[in-house]
């Protein structure tokens, strides 16, 4: 009765995201074994290369303990869980950490726990993690592919949580990236990379000292990031952090209309050590609120925009004709 009852459940989520109007299939993963496959991984494996067509993989609630990969030709697939809180795709590995197939250690790039080089992926209703704890970087997704949406998703770890890889070594490349009620947490540099990536309505938890961003947008990009009503909190009172240092000498993150608490700098900013930094990057908010919104101590090198200024800053233009999640 109860695996009926969350097949009729996972088939109205279904239809309400609209996947029944599509031509698309279906792939149940359950770790108790009543679906398709007991491994996300084998899920990944079974959808047919450079598809025309949605494949959705509904994830049953579980603890899905795998190193993960969305290969570039597993195009057009839709991660979707029934619970955040419940569901949870999780690897432990770590920049420090030895790999046994190498002999060297992982690096940042190689600890992450899922790595998605697929275009027009989605994900809903998820968490992912990386579990190592706090040893330094240890990424919980590493995001290479474009036109790659979250909504109600949640991303968990310590330093460098989330890699908005991007187009890092190819400037010809896009990488198109949307968060919409998410929650991310992290210490040092806990969104980092090259993407043009937007964040509508999310939560950005501060767990220790550090940085909220780390943006490395290449020269010429428009946008980097962009955060809009999202709120920035702290675990306590006596954390202290930064809304971004500049991976790349070009990055470009702005907050608009965001609620700041009170770990927030005063000076906000950070030129990561470097003068000539501070000539290059683009660091902007408009409307910031909360005890951490100090404008008038902000660092003379980053802007306060006007309501002219924030026109240019529509979910339209910063995606242009993608539109995820729409119905």
């Amino acid at each position: 009765m109860g695996r009926a009852l969350s097949s009729i459940v996972f088939l109205i989520i279904s239809m309400a995201y609209g996947l029944a109007s599509v031509k698309q299939s279906t792939i149940v993963v359950a770790e108790d074994g009543s679906g398709d496959f007991k491994s996300i991984q084998e899920a990944f494996n079974a959808v047919p290369d450079y598809s025309k067509n949605v494949t959705t993989i509904l994830i049953r609630p579980g603890v899905y303990k795998e190193r993960l990969l969305a290969k570039s030709s597993k195009r057009r697939v839709k991660l979707l869980g029934e619970d955040p809180h419940k569901t949870l795709l999780t690897y432990d590995n770590f920049a420090a950490k030895l790999n046994p197939e190498t002999g060297k250690n992982y690096g940042t790039t190689g600890s992450s726990s899922f790595f998605i080089e697929a275009d027009d992926f989605t994900a809903e209703n998820l968490t992912f993690a990386n579990s190592s704890g706090p040893v330094g970087q240890a990424v919980a997704v590493n995001i290479t592919g474009n036109r790659v949406a979250f909504k109600n998703c949640r991303f968990l770890g310590f330093q460098d949580t989330l890699y908005t890889k991007g187009p890092q070594d190819d400037k010809s490349k896009e990488s198109l990236q949307y968060f919409e009620n998410c929650y991310i947490e992290g210490t040092v540099d806990f969104v980092f990379g090259a993407a043009t990536a937007l964040f509508m309505e999310c939560e950005l938890h501060s767990k220790g000292d550090g940085y909220v961003t780390a943006a490395s947008t290449p020269q010429g990009k428009s946008y980097g990031y962009v955060f809009i009503n999202c709120k920035l909190t702290a675990a306590n009172a006596a954390i202290s952090a930064a809304l971004g240092r500049p991976w790349r000498p070009y990055s470009k993150v702005v907050y608009i209309n965001c609620d700041m608490g009170e770990h927030i700098r005063p000076e906000g900013w950070d030129n990561w050590g470097k003068e000539e930094n501070e000539r290059t990057v683009f660091y902007a908010e408009y409307n910031s609120q909360g005890a951490g919104a100090n404008s008038d101590k902000r660092v003379d090198w980053a802007k306060i925009l006007n309501k002219e200024d924030v026109e240019e800053y529509t979910k339209e233009k910063i995606l242009g004709d993608w539109a995820p999640f729409n119905r």
